[in-house]
């Protein structure tokens, strides 16, 4: 599982380095490269990144859904047309093409957070005043529903 919050400089090019933990999750799936794409959720904009594997179960979801349903096509296109194929490099690192940097509104200062089966990309002081938004929103009853 991707877990935690983790905090990276981008460079110039675009380059950003994988936690060795996420690392260590793809070499036991013995995935050499990510899935990038834009997401798009109540106006936050991320970068949503997937080992393959995880990715092929979403293409089988979508192919699942009517064809004819506007909202869903809508949905296909746009989820679909923004989607790399990212390896990694020698140093752990992916390059996050410009058309996803430029979506996701990516300055030098980016945070990975890990949710299960994938991890987000997110501008650091976006993804802080989203999270700083999340503390104060969810409320008791949230937390009722989750607990075992």
């Amino acid at each position: 599982m991707f877990t935690g919050s983790h905090f990276y400089s981008m460079d110039k090019k675009g380059r950003v380095s994988i936690p060795s933990h996420y690392r260590e999750i793809l070499a036991e799936r013995q995935d050499r490269e990510l899935i990038l794409t834009n997401y798009l959720t109540n106006l936050d904009r991320y970068v949503l990144a997937l080992p393959p594997s995880e990715w092929v179960q979403i293409e089988a979801k979508l192919g699942e859904q009517a064809f004819f349903d506007k909202d869903v096509r809508a949905f296909r296109r746009f989820l679909m047309s923004g989607v790399e194929i990212c390896p990694l490099d020698r140093q752990g690192r992916i390059l996050i093409p410009p058309n996803l940097r430029d979506y996701a509104k990516l300055t030098r200062d980016v945070c990975l957070v890990g949710v299960g089966r994938s991890f987000e990309i997110w501008d650091r002081q976006t993804y802080e005043a989203h999270r700083q938004q999340l503390e104060e929103s969810i409320g008791q009853e949230v937390y009722q529903k989750l607990l075992i």
